[in-house]
């Protein structure tokens, strides 16, 4: 896998909200674009719609905690866009991982690490 670097600038942002497929669960919403380099680049957001500050750093502190504890890899060159639903707040971080590694596998940019699955309802 190759290197992983975090999306900062709004463009790259609003290029995957315009351009890029998007995959919905109950917590997450995923936006995938492809992009040019080779690297994986991520990027988290929660809106004013989860609540104030505290709920929204909580919030995206859930995603990446969850993203730390997918056991798959992810095929480099895209752009991947989170955003924090509102219910993302009443659950855990293995839950969390757990629909965004399902999200992941429906958007074609992850395989699964046969060795270390998990099996998480």
């Amino acid at each position: 896998m190759n290197s992983i670097v975090k999306l900062k600038e709004n463009r790259d942002f609003r290029r995957a909200y315009t351009r890029g497929k998007s995959f919905v669960s109950p917590y997450l919403v995923l936006y995938v674009n492809k992009n040019r380099t080779k690297n994986i680049r991520i990027g988290i957001t929660a809106g004013k719609k989860i609540g104030n500050a505290v709920c929204r750093n909580k919030a995206k502190r859930l995603i990446r905690a969850g993203f730390q504890n997918i056991n798959c890899s992810i095929t480099s060159g895209y752009d991947l866009v989170i955003v924090a639903r509102t219910r993302i707040l009443s659950v855990k971080s293995t839950v969390v991982a757990y629909s965004l590694e399902k999200l992941l596998h429906n958007a074609g940019v992850a395989e699964k690490n046969e060795k270390n699955e998990k099996n998480i309802d």
